[in-house]
C-alpha cells in the first residue's frame, strides 16, 4: 500500500561560525579567511536543483536557515537566495521562514536587512544573559547584546524565538530562574529551553565543567515549567515552550514525522517514496570545502528498514506533550496499530503512554522517563 505524502519543509546549513562553543556538537566550522559566501550560495542553489525530484507537487512549507551562524551572511544574500528558492520549487503561502542568528552587535545591525529579504520568524541563540555563564559557555557576545538584540528583534519580526540553556556549570536554581525572567521581559512568542548536556566529540566533553547536581536541575526544571506557564508559554514539546497558535511549524513537521529536503554541508534530510513505500535519510558532505568543490555534494542516503520505522516514527512523535493522530503512523509509514500492539499494550501498562486509541502521546510519567518509553519501540 502506498504510503501518504505527508507536508514538506527545507533546511538550509550555514556551517560556518565565528568560533566553536565548546558545548556544540553542530557542522560548524571558526571562519578562518573570508566566507565564500556566494560561491556557497551557488552551491546551494545546485544543490536544491538536485533535491527537486523530491518534491512531488507539494509546496515548501516551511524553511529554516541553521548552522553554525546563519546571520553572518548578509541580507542581500538572503533575498537573492530566497528569490531563487522561489523559482526553483514552489512555496506556500504564508511560509514560515526562520533565520538562526547571534545577538552580537554585527549581527545586529542586519535584523531589518533580514526582515525586508523575507524572514519573518528570528531564532537567537541567547543561551544565558549572564556575563560569567556566557564566558564559561565560549559565547562572544555579553549580557547587555543578549537583552538588546532580543528586544530589537521582537520589534523588527512578526515572531521570535529566543534560545536559553539551563543546568549550566555552577548555576543555582536562583540564576537560572533570573535568567528566564529576563527572557521573558522581551515577551517572545516562542522559547527553546533546555538543559545544557556534554555531548561526545565537544571540548565540554574532553574537559567537562562541574554541572548542578540533580536535585538543583529538577529543581530548575519544576519551578522554571511553573513560572513559564504563569507567563503564558504552554509546554508543547520536551524543550519547546510558545504562546498559543506559535509553535514552530517547522519543528513541529519533524516531530509529525513529516518530510525535509536538507541542502548545504552535512544537512540532513527524511523523503518519503509513497509508490515504493520507502523512506530515505539523506546527507550532504560535512566538510565545506569538500560541499563545495565536489562533483556530487551527497554524503550518503538509507533506507529506514521496517525494522527501525517504528522507533523512527515515535522517536518524534512522542517528543510532542499532545502526541500525533494515531492514523499518522499507517499513513506516513505503513504500520498499523495492530502490528505494534505488543509495545503499545506495554507502554500503557508501564503508565508511560495515554490509554487512547486515537491519540498516540506520552502521559506526564512517560515524558520524565522518554528514553524508557522510546526504548520500548527498539527493535
Amino acid at each position: 500500500m502506498p504510503l501518504q505524502l505527508p507536508p514538506l519543509s527545507l533546511y538550509i546549513h550555514i556551517p560556518w561560525c565565528v568560533r566553536k562553543c565548546p558545548y556544540c556538537d553542530f557542522n560548524s566550522h571558526a571562519v578562518r579567511d573570508a566566507l565564500p559566501e556566494q560561491e556557497y550560495i551557488e552551491c546551494l542553489l545546485a544543490d536544491l536543483r538536485d533535491e527537486t525530484r523530491f518534491v512531488q507537487g507539494r509546496q515548501i512549507q516551511s524553511i529554516f536557515f541553521g548552522g553554525g551562524t546563519p546571520s553572518l551572511f548578509s541580507a542581500d544574500s538572503y533575498q537573492r537566495l530566497l528569490q531563487d528558492i522561489d523559482s526553483i520549487t514552489p512555496l506556500a503561502d504564508g511560509i514560515e521562514i526562520t533565520l538562526e542568528a547571534n545577538p552580537g552587535t554585527f549581527e545586529q545591525d542586519k535584523f531589518r536587512g533580514f526582515r525586508a529579504a523575507g524572514i519573518n520568524r528570528l531564532s537567537l541563540g541567547i543561551q544565558s544573559f549572564s556575563n560569567p555563564q556566557l564566558q564559561a559557555l565560549g559565547r562572544i557576545h555579553d549580557a547587555d547584546e543578549a537583552l538588546h538584540a532580543a528586544t530589537l528583534a521582537r520589534e523588527i519580526f512578526p515572531r521570535l524565538n529566543l534560545d536559553l540553556m539551563h543546568g549550566l556549570p555552577d548555576q543555582t536554581c536562583t540564576a537560572a530562574l533570573a535568567d528566564l525572567e529576563q527572557a521573558l521581559s522581551v515577551k517572545p512568542d516562542h522559547l527553546s529551553w533546555y538543559q545544557l548536556t556534554i555531548e561526545p566529540n565537544t571540548e565540554f566533553h574532553a574537559r567537562p565543567p562541574q554541572l548542578p547536581v540533580d536535585e538543583t536541575l529538577w529543581q530548575i526544571q519544576e519551578e522554571g515549567q511553573q513560572r513559564l506557564a504563569a507567563a503564558g508559554l504552554q509546554q508543547y514539546e520536551i524543550s519547546a515552550y510558545c504562546q498559543s497558535e506559535q509553535e514552530a511549524r517547522h519543528n513541529l513537521n519533524y516531530w509529525q514525522f513529516g518530510d525535509y529536503i536538507g541542502i548545504g554541508a552535512g544537512a540532513h534530510g527524511k523523503l518519503t517514496l509513497p509508490e515504493q513505500a520507502t523512506i530515505l535519510r539523506r546527507w550532504k558532505q560535512k566538510q565545506p570545502k569538500a560541499y563545495m568543490q565536489a562533483e556530487s555534494r551527497l554524503g550518503g542516503e538509507t533506507i529506514i528498514s521496517q525494522n527501525e520505522l517504528a522507533f523512527e516514527f515515535m522517536l518524534n512523535a512522542l517528543r510532542l506533550t499532545q502526541g500525533v493522530d494515531s492514523e499518522l503512523l499507517q499513513a506516513y509509514t505503513g504500520l498499523t496499530l495492530e502490528q505494534l500492539s505488543p509495545q503499545l499494550n506495554e507502554a500503557r501498562r508501564r503508565g508511560l503512554l495515554i490509554d487512547n486509541p486515537h491519540q498516540l502521546a506520552p502521559t506526564q510519567q512517560g515524558r520524565l522517563f522518554l528514553n524508557d518509553l522510546l526504548g520500548i519501540f527498539l527493535d
